[in-house]
């Protein structure tokens, strides 16, 4: 359980910014004031850039080599098609697949440094241990090796792409135990110093948040901002997650980890997200935000107050009745059908009344006594906290889906919240900065590697 998070600062790159813009417009060269540019990490470059050359930001290059591995065009399609095959990706603009193309490639490119170096420090990984893995990956989308194997060729991707993968985050993960984690020290008056500042904090609220973060400045920003707002309407639409936009538009250093910003007190956040964080329900996405260097937008995935027992981790014993329409089920049907469903559900009296109606509604019946209220959808946890024990939810779904209704059947109510253990703190803290050091040492393994494009 994250408790103690620090928000790193972000800063505009101004000459990056002032090069694009310049190869946009078809400029090679520009008079301005001579002066250096701020905030460039002690880079001297002056403002009046003058190109000699040009650059075409309408050329991918899909292949590379990478210290003598070669990465071809057929790796980065397989295993474009298996991201697009497992987030259940259908279509892309050509604009997102453009932008999922550099991003998969940058990803590949990083793998293989990975695997590079793992190797490097005289670690490998078997075949047989990547076979175990890719039976436990098949298993988690309920197929055998076989028919995941055929799934991957269906979709355009392959087995070779998956198993590429999982040598890579294998490899990676022994190099980090191996080279890492024995080098990671947390001391007991650290450990106590934190137990304190959580003491300090019971019953302050914590929100988990992701976020996009854009970067602008005086000349780009009508133009950001206008992106951002793009950017918030397909969020909303619902076709794709907020953390599949975080990947693909995000600057911030938590792109890595979708957006995800962990658990975080207000005080924690800069001052211009401390009002949008404390005021956005669960589920909401917040912004175009004005701060300094840029935008951010928020998506709230949750809140609770520090070492304070919360309702929504109640565990729950529900019976999940659902209808399904057959194929050609007009709308008309289907509503008539639904209403049914409603009047019966709506007089059930106790869960052993389920399955005399669902035998009357022909219906589905599926049994779950071991799910939280905060693992349900947003609307779902505020009707299922004011419910009483026998009684059923609104219907919800779709024609397409199935209709289904909730009927619950017991609570077990949460137990006051309690300071995590010194074990705990200790094994999240040097989580953390075996973290820090994986992401410092991939910065070194990118800054050292020789890359050719073609």
């Amino acid at each position: 359980m994250k408790q103690d998070i620090r928000i790193k600062g972000r800063f505009f790159r101004g000459a990056a910014a002032m090069m694009l813009a310049a190869v946009a417009a078809g400029a090679l060269a520009q008079t301005v004031p001579d002066q250096t540019v701020p905030e460039t990490g002690g880079l001297d470059i002056p403002s009046n850039l003058q190109l000699f050359g040009k650059l075409d930001p309408n050329v991918r290059k899909p292949t590379a080599i990478v210290n003598d591995t070669v990465l071809t065009g057929t790796d980065l399609d397989q295993r474009m098609a298996l991201a697009m095959a497992l987030n259940n990706v259908t279509k892309l603009s050509p604009e997102d697949r453009d932008r999922l193309r550099m991003q998969i490639l940058r990803q590949l490119i990083d793998e293989t440094l990975q695997i590079q170096e793992a190797k490097s420090a005289e670690i490998t990984v078997t075949a047989p241990e990547i076979d175990q893995a890719y039976a436990r990956f098949s298993q988690q989308f309920g197929k055998t090796p076989t028919q995941m194997t055929a799934f991957l060729r269906q979709v355009g991707s392959s087995e070779r792409s998956m198993r590429r993968q999982i040598e890579g985050e294998l490899a990676w993960n022994r190099y980090l135990r191996k080279r890492v984690e024995p080098f990671i020290n947390v001391g007991d008056e650290e450990v106590n110093a934190i137990r304190a500042r959580l003491e300090a904090a019971k019953g302050t609220e914590e929100y988990n948040l992701k976020e996009i973060f854009l970067s602008a400045n005086e000349a780009t920003q009508q133009q950001v901002f206008a992106n951002a707002r793009q950017i918030i309407a397909e969020i909303q639409k619902g076709q794709q997650p907020f953390e599949y936009f975080a990947r693909s538009f995000s600057e911030a250093s938590t792109r890595a980890v979708n957006g995800d910003l962990g658990w975080v007190r207000a005080a924690q956040l800069p001052p211009e997200l401390q009002s949008a964080a404390q005021s956005m329900q669960v589920g909401q996405v917040a912004g175009p935000i004005p701060i300094p260097g840029g935008f951010s937008i928020l998506y709230l995935t949750d809140k609770r107050q520090v070492l304070t027992a919360d309702p929504r981790d109640s565990r729950l014993s529900l019976k999940q009745l659902t209808i399904k329409f057959p194929a050609g089920t007009t709308q008309a049907q289907a509503t008539a059908r639904a209403a049914d469903f409603a009047k019966a559900t709506q007089a059930i009296r106790g869960c052993g009344d389920v399955e005399r109606v669902a035998t009357s509604l022909k219906a589905e019946v599926v049994d779950n006594d071991q799910v939280t209220i905060r693992q349900l959808p947003a609307p779902l946890q505020e009707i299922l906290l004011k419910m009483q024990i026998g009684q059923a939810t609104p219907p919800f779904g779709s024609p397409e889906q199935g209709v289904r209704s909730l009927v619950l059947c017991d609570r077990e109510e949460p137990r006051s919240g309690n300071l995590p253990t010194s074990d705990q703190i200790q094994n999240q803290v040097e989580q953390q900065r075996v973290n820090l050091r994986a992401n410092q040492k991939m910065r070194d393994l990118r800054r050292d590697a020789v890359i050719e494009y073609r």
